[in-house]
């Protein structure tokens, strides 16, 4: 069965999909139809697309009006992603959306309730959670190899420029309409990784529930949203996760974990490439590298069109990363900025980071604290935030 594919997003991301659908799509049996951007220009490979004749379209509506597809892979700004998906699910296709579901557990919500009404099946683009190292720990941790899940803390530094932040909805938290965008960097670049504790410890393909958050909010950047963050959450099952994440330290570290349980402690580097088990009887587990087959997510979703197997990552799975980052942002009504004198500015572009915000954050890691509990001058504690049957962002005001 040849699987039709509508494009939904050319540029930024979308080139990934761009790319793996052009060099693969005779081999995995895949047509792509259509493509919807307004602004094609920002594909790499748009003379190809020319050449194959696809069809470009301004909106999505122009494309359902006389063509369809059996899969729209969606790559679009955030607060695109809720109207996007249902418009889809509605004309028969199902879905492949980016990260995160929406900005809203509310869209969110409204976007399984059309998945139920339609049949389809919408699928979120976490590539951790396609991919093989992951689900394997997963299993394990289902299975009860590793024992009980005691507490997991993750950490990420990836530097952004001022070039980052000049899209349009980049570090936004709502667009000129109004709407909803929540673009941070917990809700963007590194979402995965926040994503991926809750995944970890989720039953089935589900994921683990947030049941309080407390966050710290920061930003270095002229944004309206931040561009650090530091959060501690529990789940419905009184698991601890930390979190440390920024857009605005000198030095690039790519993310690295501890997941601490009863029989074993799970650590990962993406230098050393491999997710590793250590038992307390000294036994070593190697799960491989969560970044092999980054474009698992599409082709998994290509076969679930043709045979209806199940998605690794749908929305509900997903759903525990919106939720979280609602609470989040209600944690700290104001961000704070981070004080003048710390700032220093390099590079062309200009990127823009915090002294000494590497080693603090690192040492809150190690430590297993929020900034404000490891005596970093500049912190602000964040209230806790109960998500328990959280249905609505925001909550208050």
């Amino acid at each position: 069965m040849e699987v039709t594919v509508l494009l939904v997003g050319i540029g930024g991301y979308g080139n990934i999909y761009v790319d793996n659908l052009l060099d693969e799509h005779e081999k995995k049996g895949v047509k792509i139809v259509g493509a919807v951007d307004p602004h094609p220009e920002g594909c790499r490979r748009l003379a190809e697309l020319e050449q194959l004749q696809i069809p470009f379209f301004e909106t999505m509506e122009d494309f359902y009006e006389k063509h369809s597809a059996d899969l729209a892979v969606i790559s679009t700004p955030i607060q695109f992603h809720c109207q996007q998906t249902c418009l889809a699910l509605e004309k028969g296709s199902n879905v492949l959306c980016e990260k995160p579901i929406s900005a809203t557990i509310q869209e969110a919500r409204a976007m399984m309730a059309k998945e139920a009404e339609t049949g389809r099946f919408v699928a979120v683009g976490y590539q951790w959670s396609f991919s093989d190292a992951i689900l394997s720990l997963k299993a394990d941790v289902q299975a009860g190899v590793l024992g009980r899940p005691k507490r997991l803390k993750t950490l990420i530094f990836w530097p952004r420029n001022e070039e980052y932040y000049k899209r349009s909805w980049a570090g936004k938290q709502k667009d000129s309409q109004g709407n909803w965008i929540l673009d941070s960097v917990a809700n963007n670049a590194t979402a995965h990784y926040l994503h991926n504790m809750f995944f970890i410890l989720g039953k089935g393909l589900l994921s683990a529930e947030p049941a309080q958050v407390t966050a710290e909010l920061y930003r270095a950047n002229e944004i309206e949203n931040y561009d650090t963050a530091a959060a501690r959450v529990y789940t419905t099952e009184g698991v601890e996760l930390l979190y440390f994440a920024s857009h605005a330290t000198e030095q690039r570290q790519n993310p690295i974990f501890t997941y601490e349980f009863e029989k074993a402690t799970v650590t990962y580097q993406q230098e050393s490439g491999e997710i590793t088990a250590v038992f307390d009887d000294g036994r070593r587990k190697v799960y491989g590298d969560p970044f092999k087959g980054l474009c698992n997510k599409l082709w998994l979703a290509v076969d679930a069109v043709r045979d209806g197997r199940e998605i690794p990552c749908g929305l509900k799975a997903a759903s525990s990363h919106t939720i979280c980052i609602n609470g989040m942002q209600e944690s700290v009504p104001e961000i704070s900025k981070f004080p003048k004198e710390l700032l220093r500015q390099t590079g062309q572009p200009k990127q823009t980071w915090v002294q000494s915000l590497a080693e603090g954050f690192s040492s809150c890691y190690d430590n297993w604290q929020l900034p404000s509990e490891g005596g970093i001058p500049w912190a602000v504690g964040g209230r806790e935030i109960d998500l328990r049957g959280y249905e609505f962002f925001p909550s208050r005001g």
